[in-house]
């Protein structure tokens, strides 16, 4: 009980951990309520640092998470919100360069807070479908016409025409944002919003959605919308010129002109806060200026004005045509199918069987529903080079995507399916594995032919031509003793080593002998002290075991036979001679013998290759001796 207590207050303090940091900003100074909440949206929007995820990639993000596919009065849980936020974050984490990343899992964490604080009214822990694309939609970066674009996408039908139900829970939803700042007394919902904000009653297109939105002024609960894009623009902008009020020399974001106070300009700062000064009073009308322009380019505007250069203004967003794209109907939609070319399709094996009409239906059929799918996304490519609009629809992505969709289902389903016959073939891609087969066989018959060169080569260097052995009788002959004296050296060396080995494993055995009859004397010793010293010396020793089927037992002298005088000298003294020097001693002189029979056998090594070079030189001097007499000739 008081881990989850501790729980629910750590959650608690973080979900009040954003509007903590937003009352200290000193925003409920700004006396205008539309100003107070785009400014305050504005202060979550980069505390959560949504203003650097691009709208289309937010779109992108609820494809993926599979929100396009449910229903708008769909709940999800918190978890899976917080998976979505997850995703959105780590993406933005992939584009950003590695100098400007940012803390995913305290974005993730705020924003959150934020959206369950503003979405879930009733604390049940789920929020709509709805509500998540709506907040998401609207607090994201990216150009405000896109933004709408993808909502009348939400709200309107099949024929492109805005359904006021839709609309009216879109407000819904929508106007949650100011309430979670505590703004709701100024730009709360009501139910008459919605026909406020449209009062004709034609049907509402998308350019007449665009209109009434970005209108100036915009529909009154609404207004703060296209304020914080404006806020979002205006960030970074320089007036050099003083502020009438606080003094400033210069001024960042929106500049504020009185039309009735000569040269009387306030920074956004002081005028979003009623200050005044001087004759100026807060009644007075003010100019918002968001960019500076110079007295001198002032007045050339104002004369290519009055001579009537200035160019028509340009609409505040494209115009879109009344009637949506038309969508592939990929269930009904079915291309023409095109002709089977039976010469490259059915191409088998020499000596292979052709396979019956009955084995080649369901190759044939794979490959028309192959050929179909191939000619769907050709259409649809073609649709888009021949209308530059469709680019821009907003649909084209869900357009891709279930092309997609399809054809990857189909694929799972052909690659899924056990039960496939032997002459199933892919006509399809029958070229591409003809052609992948000819390179490797190709690259095949090229490597046998670099082998069979090589192994020429090397049967001409092993046996020599009668041609060549007749020229130097003499030089042959010593090089073939040389190898014969080498075979030998090698033959000898072979069984030195095995002599060797031997020898070491009965002085291996000898030692371990005279240890344990040492061991045995001092227990001996230990036990009896008035024992003669020679009295263990002169019992059988047993010598090590060479074959596992039989264990005799010998006299010392008789298993020393053939060891060594220095061995047996050691056991006739006993155990008064040092014998592990001796043994030693025997060790290094064989290791001295191995190294003398290894250094001869290099220098025959070297002999030969000298006499090949002689061999050579000869063959060199008796050419060149040819090459003069003919000269001389």
């Amino acid at each position: 009980m008081i881990e989850e207590g501790s729980r629910r207050g750590k959650t608690v303090a973080e979900r009040r951990q954003i509007f903590m940091d937003m009352r200290a900003q000193n925003f409920d100074e700004i006396r205008l309520s539309a100003y107070r909440t785009a400014c305050k949206l504005r202060f979550v929007q980069r505390r959560c640092n949504l203003h650097l995820v691009d709208v289309w990639n937010m779109i992108e993000a609820f494809r993926d998470n599979g929100l396009n596919t449910l229903e708008h009065h769909t709940e999800i849980s918190v978890s899976r919100l917080e998976t979505i936020l997850s995703s959105i974050y780590y993406q933005l984490n992939k584009r950003l360069p590695t100098t400007h990343q940012i803390n995913p899992e305290q974005s993730i964490s705020l924003l959150l807070n934020f959206m369950v604080a503003a979405g879930d009214c009733d604390g049940q822990g789920r929020l709509t479908v709805l509500s998540v694309k709506s907040i998401l939609a609207t607090m994201c970066g990216g150009k405000i016409v896109d933004k709408l674009r993808y909502i009348f996408s939400q709200i309107s039908d099949t024929h492109g025409a805005m359904t006021v139900a839709k609309f009216d829970s879109l407000l819904l939803e929508v106007l949650k944002l100011p309430t979670a700042v505590f703004e709701g007394p100024s730009f709360g919902y009501h139910d008459h919003h919605a026909r406020a904000c449209f009062p004709q009653q034609k049907k509402i297109m998308l350019n007449l959605f665009l209109d009434t939105l970005l209108a100036d002024p915009p529909p009154q609960c609404l207004v703060w919308l296209p304020l914080m894009h404006r806020l979002a623009n205006v960030e970074n902008v320089f007036h050099p010129v003083p502020c009438s009020y606080c003094g400033a020399d210069s001024m960042m974001g929106f500049r504020y002109c009185c039309q009735q106070c000569h040269n009387y300009q306030l920074c956004q700062d002081c005028f979003w806060r009623g200050h005044a000064n001087r004759s100026h009073s807060n009644q007075h009308q003010m100019k918002e200026h968001s960019s500076w322009k110079s007295p001198v380019k002032k007045f050339g505007q104002a004369i290519s004005k009055s001579l009537g250069c200035v160019p028509s203004r340009e609409p505040a967003h494209p115009i879109f045509p009344e009637q949506p794209e038309r969508t592939l109907d990929l269930a009904n939609l079915v291309p023409p199918r095109p002709p089977i070319n039976m010469n490259d399709a059915t191409v088998f094996p020499s000596g292979a069987p052709t396979p019956t009409k009955s084995r080649m239906q369901p190759g044939l059929a794979a490959a028309q529903r192959m050929n179909e799918e191939h000619a769907l996304i050709a259409a649809y490519v073609n649709r888009l080079q021949s209308s530059p609009r469709a680019l821009d629809s907003p649909s084209r992505l869900d357009e891709e995507h279930k092309l997609i969709a399809r054809y990857a289902a189909r694929l799972a389903a052909e690659s899924g399916n056990p039960e496939r016959p032997a002459g199933d073939f892919n006509f399809d891609t029958n070229r591409q594995q003809r052609q992948l087969i000819a390179e490797l066989e190709n690259k095949n018959r090229e490597i046998l032919q670099e082998i069979q060169r090589l192994r020429v080569e090397h049967e001409q260097a092993s046996h020599p031509t009668p041609e060549k052995a007749q020229q130097n009788p003499t030089l042959l002959a010593e090089l073939r003793l040389l190898r014969q004296r080498k075979d030998e050296l090698e033959q000898r060396m072979s069984a030195l080593q095995e002599s060797r080995r031997e020898l070491m494993v009965q002085l291996e055995g000898l030692m371990k002998l005279l240890k344990d009859e040492e061991q045995k004397q001092a227990a001996q010793a230990a036990g009896s002290p008035q024992t003669s010293p020679s009295h263990g010396v002169g019992r059988p020793i047993p010598m090590p075991v060479r074959s596992a089927g039989s264990t005799p037992t010998h006299q010392p002298q008789d298993s020393l036979t053939g060891v060594g005088g220095d061995v047996q000298e050691a056991f006739a003294q006993g155990a008064r001679r040092n014998l592990r020097n001796d043994l030693l001693v025997a060790a290094d002189s064989i290791t001295n013998t191995m190294s003398s029979l290894v250094k001869e056998l290099h220098s025959v090594d070297d002999g030969a290759e000298e006499e090949e070079e002689r061999l050579q030189n000869g063959k060199d001097r008796g050419r060149a001796t040819g090459q003069r007499q003919m000269v001389s000739l």
